[in-house]
This record gives structure tokens, C-alpha cells and sequence, in this order.
């Protein structure tokens, strides 16, 4: 009997071992846990994503992954969903697959739609997200993986590794370093518009030589060739120079020794010039009139021509007394100032002295006849007026 109940009690511990191995392995399986199960249909799923992943709604634990089975067009994913919280989402809920962390692995998260619609219960089959914001993010981790590999996690640890242990018991001189860089930024951005401007007027003018660039490089090449002839031609040059430097020594000493005679000709001639400035007006018509008679008084003359000139019969006459001081001072009383004679003549179509006996010939007459005559009579043109065009005039 003590042998019946040993082996009894052995068989018993054996059985109560298998009976805690099965129990074990039930637990893990989840066979005794009452979550309502929900099928995720998915493009792809990746080797991130394995069973007992977590299942999230805007960061809190719903549920967990508890199979994942691949198919023709994708992937299904078995979620375990706490029955407690099932009845809070909507039927027409989504799921993104992402990672915890940028080397971690993926969990699924439930996304809640704009517009829900029911309630998700055991049993429902639930999609994928497909929204531009879910493409774009499968989009940015699929080109993120190449990048991961290309670092190499381990290596990248390492020098995080390293960068901390670095920064280790040194955060106040990097604080102080950060608020001088703050405190240099503060006085360096409202400096920063002039800065742009500069920059901007620099782009400008580098433009500028960019477009002129040929011209410079021309001007340099023609600078070049003047360069080699003043190199050709220094001898001469030298000898230019020599001859400049002792014609200005003489001119030194010239205006050195003729300084007073110069500055005495300079002011007795300021009377003269003034004079010279108020009349320069009539100068023009002065020479003008002079140009328009001169071919009149040479086809008076009988200059290049057969006909007769003009004939003068002279009178000598008794000389005049001598000068008497008093009596014969020249009178300086001319008014008007510059003044422009001979407008008749100037308005003659042909050149001429204008009509016979006209107010411009007569005008004319009385200028030519003044400076010998004095003041002449209006009359005096009816004689003189035809000697200057032309005709032959005896006076008797």
C-alpha cells in the first residue's frame, strides 16, 4: 500500500506538472481571455509587426495584435479588443501600422473617422487608413528605411553614446553658451534687413561688371598696347619731360619778374573789356552788316567787272587850326548802349541795300558817313545811295 500511494502521488505531481504546463501555455494563448476579436485587412504589414503588438486609440491601449496571416493581396491582422472599450469605437474605424519608435517596432492605431458611423463589435473587419496625411506618412517611413540601414543603428548609438557622455555634468556652460548666442542674435537680426540690402547691392553691381566684363577686358587689352608704347617711347618721353621742366622754369621766372606788369595790364584792361562786354551784343550784326557790304561796296567799286566805278572828285581844303585844350576835347556822351543798325538792308531778299532812298539805306548812309561827317542830313543818301549801288555819280 505504501508503494500503491508513492506511485500514486507521483503520477498525481506528474499530472499537476502538465496541468500547470497547460495552463501556462493557455494563458499565453490568451485562451481564457474574453477580448472581442476584430480582423485588420492590410496591403502590407512588414517584419516590425508581430503578434502581441499593441493596439491604440489616440495613445491608449485597447487591445493587442494577436495573429497575423498573409494573404494574395495583403495581410490580415488578428486585434484582440478590450470588450470594455470595444462599444467606444465607431464601424467604419481605420488602422495605421506604425512604429513605436524610429528603431522600435509597430503597433496598430486605430484611427477615428470625421463621420462615424455604428459601433465596432467582435467579429468586424476593419481596413486600412488611406487618407493623403496616412500615405504621405507611409511614404516618409518607407524612404526612412533605406536612411536607417545606410546609418547603421549600432553606429548611430554609439555616437548618441558618446554625445551624451559628452554633454555629462556640462549643461550650465552650454546654457551660458546658448543665451550669449541668443543675446549676439538679438543684436545681429535688426541688422539684419541692412545685411539683405547689402547682399542684394552686391548681387547688383556684380551683375553690372558681369555685363561689362567685356568692356573691361578690351579697355585692359587696349591699356596693354598704350602701356608698350609709352614703354617703346620712354627715351622720347624723358626728353619731353626734361623740356616741360625747364620751359616751366622759364615761365616762372618770366611771370616771376613781369608779375606787376601783368597784374597793371590785367586792371588797366578791365575798363576796356567791360566796355567790350556791354556792346558784345551787336557784335553779330556788326559783322554781319560788314560780311553784307563788303561784295555791295566792291560792286560799287567796280571790283571784277568792265563797268565804271565809282568816281570821287577831291577838294583839298586849308588844314585846321591847332588843338586848343577846351575846344576841341573829344566829347564821350553816347547813350543807348549796343544797338543793331542797317535792319533795312538786313531784310532785303537779294542783299541789297533795299529800296532807293528807304529808311534802312538812309540809316545805312548816316552810319558809314558819321565817323568822317558827323551827323548827316537824311538827305545825304539820295547821293551816296547810288554810289553803293553801283552807279556811276559825279559831284560838281
Amino acid at each position: 500500500m505504501s508503494r500503491f500511494r508513492t506511485q500514486l502521488a507521483g503520477v498525481a505531481f506528474l499530472g499537476v506538472l502538465v496541468l500547470l504546463g497547460w495552463l501556462a501555455v493557455a494563458i499565453y494563448d490568451k485562451d481564457f481571455d474574453d477580448s472581442e476579436l476584430v480582423t485588420l485587412r492590410a496591403d502590407r504589414v512588414g517584419n516590425q509587426l508581430a503578434p502581441t503588438a499593441e493596439v491604440k486609440v489616440k495613445g491608449v491601449p485597447f487591445g493587442e495584435v494577436r495573429a497575423v496571416r498573409s494573404t494574395r493581396t495583403g495581410a490580415e491582422i488578428d486585434l484582440a479588443l478590450d470588450p470594455a472599450k470595444i462599444g467606444l469605437l465607431p464601424g467604419n474605424v481605420s488602422a495605421r501600422l506604425l512604429p513605436k519608435t524610429v528603431f522600435g517596432e509597430r503597433y496598430v492605431n486605430l484611427v477615428l473617422p470625421d463621420a462615424p458611423r455604428g459601433i465596432l463589435r467582435g467579429g468586424d473587419v476593419i481596413g486600412q487608413d488611406h487618407s493623403t496625411n496616412a500615405i504621405e506618412l507611409e511614404r516618409v517611413l518607407g524612404d526612412l528605411l533605406p536612411l536607417l540601414r545606410a546609418v547603421q543603428p549600432q553606429k548611430l548609438n554609439s555616437s548618441l553614446g558618446a554625445i551624451s557622455q559628452a554633454l555629462d555634468n556640462r549643461g550650465k556652460p552650454l546654457g551660458d553658451s546658448v543665451v550669449q548666442l541668443q543675446d549676439l542674435l538679438a543684436r545681429v537680426n535688426p541688422l539684419m534687413p541692412q545685411f539683405k540690402a547689402d547682399v542684394t547691392g552686391l548681387a547688383n553691381a556684380a551683375d553690372v561688371y558681369t555685363g561689362a566684363a567685356p568692356d573691361i577686358l578690351q579697355a585692359l587689352s587696349d591699356l596693354s598696347t598704350t602701356a608698350k608704347t609709352i614703354v617703346d617711347t620712354r627715351a622720347d618721353l624723358d626728353s619731353l619731360y626734361s623740356s616741360v621742366t625747364g620751359a616751366t622754369g622759364h615761365l616762372n621766372e618770366f611771370l616771376r619778374k613781369n608779375k606787376d606788369n601783368l597784374i597793371g595790364v590785367s586792371a588797366a584792361s578791365r575798363p576796356t573789356l567791360e566796355l567790350l562786354s556791354r556792346y558784345s551784343p551787336e557784335f553779330p550784326c556788326l559783322f554781319d552788316a560788314v560780311n553784307r557790304l563788303k561784295p555791295l561796296m566792291e560792286k560799287a567799286l567796280g571790283k571784277g567787272t568792265n563797268e565804271p566805278g565809282l568816281h570821287v572828285t577831291l577838294t583839298v581844303q586849308d588844314p585846321r587850326d591847332k588843338y586848343v585844350p577846351g575846344r576841341d576835347t573829344p566829347r564821350f556822351d553816347a547813350t543807348g548802349g549796343p544797338k543793331c543798325y542797317g535792319g533795312g538792308a538786313a531784310a532785303a531778299a537779294d542783299g541789297d541795300l533795299g529800296p532807293a532812298n528807304s529808311p534802312g539805306e538812309r540809316r545805312l548812309v548816316a552810319e558809314l558817313l558819321r565817323p568822317a561827317l558827323g551827323e548827316v542830313p537824311d538827305w545825304s543818301s539820295v547821293l551816296i545811295g547810288p554810289a553803293l549801288r553801283g552807279t556811276e555819280v559825279t559831284v560838281r
